[in-house]
């Protein structure tokens, strides 16, 4: 069995969750306290990966990032980015596919925690950005924790963006789940169950792993 595209897949999720943390913690802040009177607007916008068919956004990824339109020329001219078939590409469209898995549960921890915790901070003189890093996602590990595994995993499984944007470029752009796709299509079913077994046993450990740690497993355990 080829190891390439299972590397290739946890690569591209870590590199898509570590990018999507740096992005969703101020993102969700805002969703959590801001008062903007189109705020709906945003959050259906954030959610909109939520209900639409990979892909449509596959497709429309496809079309932005071409070197044949203008956003995706004036990358490619400019900066030298070529995003279509690209490992760069798949990062992107990843960003933007599992944006709401980690958006929303950092947004719905900040919302329920308690407006103590930033009343007294900011009596204390703190910053927002102080108040932010250094009090609020502290009393939240949870919902970031969750927000990590949930964007993590969902990259993981994905298949009809990455096809779409990436194609199938061995070593570069083909991660598990279209090889997975191509060994079915060949009619090697071990491979794809080799495959598809290494995905489920990995994403169930992790999921359980957050599920005991949200459930304070290992607390009772040491108890």
């Amino acid at each position: 069995m080829n190891w390439e595209p299972l590397v290739l897949t946890f690569k591209l999720a870590t590199v898509t969750t570590v990018l999507l943390l740096v992005i969703s913690i101020p993102m969700a802040y805002w969703l959590a306290y801001s008062k903007f009177r189109l705020k709906p607007v945003v959050e259906a916008l954030i959610s909109m990966p939520l209900v639409l068919p990979p892909t449509v956004l596959g497709f429309y990824f496809l079309l932005a990032f071409s070197p044949n339109n203008a956003f995706g020329a004036w990358l490619n001219d400019w900066f030298g980015i070529r995003l279509v078939f690209s490992f760069s590409g798949l990062v992107v469209a990843s960003m933007i596919y599992s944006l709401p898995f980690v958006v929303h549960p950092i947004s719905s921890g900040l919302s329920a925690a308690p407006p103590s915790l930033r009343e007294a901070a900011y009596l204390m003189g703190k910053s927002r950005i102080t108040t932010l890093f250094r009090i609020l996602l502290p009393n939240i590990r949870s919902s970031l924790l969750t927000a990590i595994i949930l964007g993590f995993a969902h990259t993981v499984g994905e298949f009809g963006v990455v096809l779409m944007i990436g194609g199938n470029i061995p070593g570069k752009t083909k991660v598990a789940s279209i090889a997975i796709y191509d060994e079915v299509e060949a009619m090697n079913y071990d491979n794809a169950n080799y495959y598809s077994a290494i995905l489920f046993v990995i994403t169930f450990a992790i999921l359980l792993l957050v599920y005991l740690v949200n459930g304070g497993f290992f607390k009772r355990f040491w108890k």
